[in-house]
């Protein structure tokens, strides 16, 4: 009898395992709609009368959270749009035109937001031009950061209400001619040529620069210190975004009172700065 109840076991066991499978096999499949998948090659196929939309199959993550392709062919129109959708998106619309969705559209620059009407956003893209779409990490009240790209800078952001329902990478394409590649893998980070952001930075990456010193990567106050509004003050040329959100400095020497703070603030005169003191232990 055991024997028996143990074979059963294992039958039911392994009917299990099938039915999980063909469940991810269902998850984990893109959907596409009048266009055609040939490799990383993604080409329009219809009449142009009708969109054509792709749609990955595994959304966005901590682990994967930036996708861009690279517009192979404007084709007649152009109208090849890059952005996020729910997993079971009607496929004859654009990315961008129904709830739950948002789209960078290249054909006119503009940001579609869950709506038809879209609102202008950033440079009309061409043949040759890679087209980013991404998330952040810090989501917060609800709200959700996607942030697009062109030849790797950073566009525009928008927040959207965060759903419980994930969003996967989308392409929409409107005539004939539109092909991109993809790259669902691209990573999101500066480009080689734009240097180092705040202290690993040269003096030509510093906006503001008030009785402090630039010696490659160090930063040294040079002023007199006799009063409170003695301040030595070095803002960096770029802001925090997207691409960089977190700057950290080193202590190598706390001086006589160790009166080092740092922060964030608005592009402003040197001279309307007062002090904000931070004892910091040293």
């Amino acid at each position: 009898m055991d024997d028996i109840n143990l074979h059963y076991r294992f039958l039911n066991w392994r009917r299990r395992i099938r039915e999980i499978r063909e469940v991810r096999a269902v998850r984990y499949r893109e959907r596409l709609k009048r266009m055609l998948r040939d490799g990383d090659i993604l080409r329009y196929h219809g009449n142009s009368d009708e969109v054509g939309c792709f749609v990955a199959a595994r959304p966005l993550s901590r682990r994967n959270r930036y996708f861009e392709v690279t517009i192979v062919d404007t084709g007649v129109r152009g109208m090849i749009a890059v952005g996020l959708v729910p997993q079971l998106y009607k496929l004859d619309h654009q990315p961008g035109w129904l709830p739950h969705s948002v789209a960078f559209h290249a054909d006119d620059g503009k940001l579609y937001n869950g709506n038809t009407v879209g609102q202008q956003f950033g440079p009309k893209c061409c043949r040759g031009d890679r087209v980013g779409c991404g998330i952040s990490l810090d989501a917060d009240d609800g709200q959700l950061t996607v942030f697009f790209t062109k030849n790797g800078k950073e566009v525009g952001s928008v927040e959207i209400p965060a759903s419980p329902e994930a969003l996967y990478p989308a392409v929409g394409m409107h005539s004939l001619g539109e092909e991109v590649l993809l790259d669902l893998n691209a990573e999101w980070g500066m480009e080689e040529d734009d240097g180092q952001m705040i202290v690993d930075s040269h003096e030509e990456d510093w906006g503001r620069l008030h009785d402090v010193k630039v010696t490659g990567t160090l930063l040294e106050y040079v002023g007199k210190g006799k009063s409170i509004v003695d301040v030595g003050l070095a803002q960096a040329r770029r802001p925090l975004n997207t691409r960089f959100h977190y700057y950290e400095l080193e202590i190598t020497d706390a001086g006589e009172k160790c009166y080092i703070a740092l922060g964030l603030a608005r592009r402003v005169r040197a001279s309307s700065l007062f002090q904000l003191q931070a004892n910091l232990p040293c």
